[in-house]
């Protein structure tokens, strides 16, 4: 159908050994982590380092997953380590945030390093299952690796020659910090920031106390001190200093998917717990999930949310695996709205089970624990919103609102019943607003920025279930009428987001801007809301039935 975007890539692993990958991660769950053994991993808040080292192991070699088919690896695209990644954390987002920092830890080599430096260490990776740690994060730097204080400083030969470099530095909240075998440190190089490979055990390179943590208890996280740690020549990634920002920047995209899916796995692992819950609870003679009030409330919307992020994740991956780059942004909207949407399935996971809920034994309790840190670490919530709000800023205003409105006119031919007729409506309402905000200066208020970064991150969310929807066949986890009914209902959430941001930037924010109270009461926000108990109720009867 014209207009719908291409919803399928041409997969980058054989989908049988992404099969048998996905079955040892469930005979591994099954028998090597029980749900006793991942509350005592958790209580005594220690590195799990036989389970990973046999994770690592020839017998099962998790990790090649990561890695590139010239290498000895798999071989898998974007698409499949979203799969693989989604399947570890609703499994145990410890343990894949452990694997995660490995795979983090090698996409410096594998975006920036000389055939040479790729050949030696990536293969050797695969090889002997090595443990990688990525060392930017800084203790007064944070997300903003511009504000680096950890000093390159050159060493040189007699005949003046450069033969290597001393570092000296902190590294803080480093994953696999204690326990890795290889690094990717960045430091500031005379000629800009650069990355350099450092084998576990260099004199210089001294590893501090293991974080006593809230959640990811038993991933390994302890700071770094660099002390005179000198780093062969041939170490500089890439051969040539002052490449590390683009390097981090291109690792960012990819990475801040990873982060997305790991969102979306541990919303996914609470929400199934809530639905198994809710049909074997009974109160007031019916099951709870004969409840609209548990339904309704604790499920329903969160299931939509999941379902919205899922679409949006498939959407990235296909495209990072057409070799598209410059998807920092792209990567940005993922994690955010994953990552808060797994979070808020958590909390809420809580309270469908009541008093069991704040027991450990149930578990959603430590879900909850653990996937906050999703909102952290790879950038704050907070940074994506001004990742995300700058860049769509710029490319609306470079595009003249070309941008939203190509976007739009896509959304305009599809069924109405995928909602993305509506959407389009509001998302042409979204670029007056933008445009008129930045016309009038209100873009310098961050908190204006903030607003902004919500209303396309929902938008473009939204777009992504949207096509999804319309080309969504049986045979799948869901029907066609679950992804229909969750697209309509994310719709309206879109809807009522943008409208209500609109007037508090047009209205509340300075200046009044008649222009933008007029886009947002444009909008078709009555006519939206018809059906919205019939499509709540199509979704939760999917849920737990």
């Amino acid at each position: 159908m014209e207009g719908i975007e291409k919803m399928t890539a041409q997969p980058k692993m054989d989908p049988e050994v992404l099969s048998m990958v996905l079955d040892t991660i469930e005979k591994l769950e099954r028998e090597k982590l029980p749900l006793e053994t991942k509350l005592e991993m958790d209580r005594i808040g220690e590195f799990p380092e036989k389970l990973i080292r046999f994770m690592l192991g020839p017998d099962i070699a998790l990790h090649l997953i990561f890695i590139p088919e010239e290498f000895g690896g798999l071989g898998a695209g974007a698409t499949e380590i979203a799969i693989v990644s989604e399947r570890m954390a609703k499994m145990d987002l410890a343990v894949a945030t452990s694997f995660l920092a490995i795979c983090l830890g090698m996409d410096p080599i594998r975006v920036g390093g000389t055939p040479v430096q790729q050949e030696k260490y990536i293969t050797k990776i695969a090889e002997e299952g090595l443990v990688v740690a990525y060392g930017v994060t800084e203790p007064e730097a944070g997300s903003n690796v511009q504000a680096l204080k950890t000093k390159a400083e050159r060493v040189l030969d007699d005949k003046g020659e450069i033969k290597g470099y001393r570092l000296n530095g902190q590294k803080q909240f480093i994953t696999n910090g204690g326990v890795a075998q290889l690094y990717t440190v960045l430091a500031e190089a005379p000629d800009g920031p650069s990355f350099f490979v450092v084998e576990g055990g260099t004199k210089g390179l001294v590893p501090g106390k293991h974080e006593d943590k809230h959640g990811i208890r038993a991933s390994d996280t302890c700071p770094l001190t660099l002390e005179d740690l000198f780093i062969p020549v041939e170490d500089l990634l890439g051969g040539v200093e002052g490449q590390g920002l683009k390097q981090a920047n291109k690792v960012f995209g990819y990475t801040r998917l990873m982060v997305a899916t790991f969102g979306l796995g541990g919303g996914v692992a609470a929400l199934e717990r809530s639905i198994k819950y809710s049909r074997e609870r009974v109160q007031f003679g019916t099951a709870l999930a004969e409840k609209q009030g548990y339904t309704h409330r604790l499920l329903v919307p969160h299931a939509v949310q999941l379902e919205a992020a899922r679409a949006y994740i498939e959407e990235v991956a296909r495209r990072l695996d057409t070799d598209e780059e410059d998807l920092q942004v792209e990567g940005s909207i993922a994690k955010y709205f994953a990552t808060e949407a797994g979070d808020s399935m958590a909390n809420d996971a809580i309270q469908a089970f009541g008093g069991y809920g704040y027991i450990r034994e149930y578990e959603v309790e430590k879900i909850k624990r653990d996937v906050k840190i999703l909102t952290i670490y790879e950038g704050t919530s907070e940074i994506q919103r001004n990742i995300i709000s700058m860049f769509r800023m710029r490319s609306s205003v470079r595009s003249k609102g070309g941008f939203y409105t190509e976007m739009a006119d896509r959304l305009k031919v599809l069924p109405e019943d995928t909602g993305g007729p509506a959407l389009a409506d509001a998302i042409s309402a979204m670029n007056t607003v933008i445009l008129k905000a930045r016309a009038n200066k209100l873009t310098k208020s961050q908190h204006v920025m903030f607003l902004l970064a919500d209303m396309m991150t929902w938008a473009e969310t939204a777009k992504a279930l949207c096509h999804k929807a319309a080309i969504h066949r049986e045979g799948q986890a869901r029907t066609p009428a679950f992804v229909k009914g969750a697209a309509r209902l994310f719709v309206r959430e879109t809807v009522e987001k943008i409208y209500f941001n609109s007037l508090k930037i047009g209205q509340g924010c300075g200046v009044a801007v008649p222009e933008i109270v007029e886009a947002a009461k444009g909008m078709p926000v009555d006519a939206i809301l018809e059906g919205y108990l019939q499509d709540m109720d199509l979704v939760a009867a999917e849920l737990v039935e």
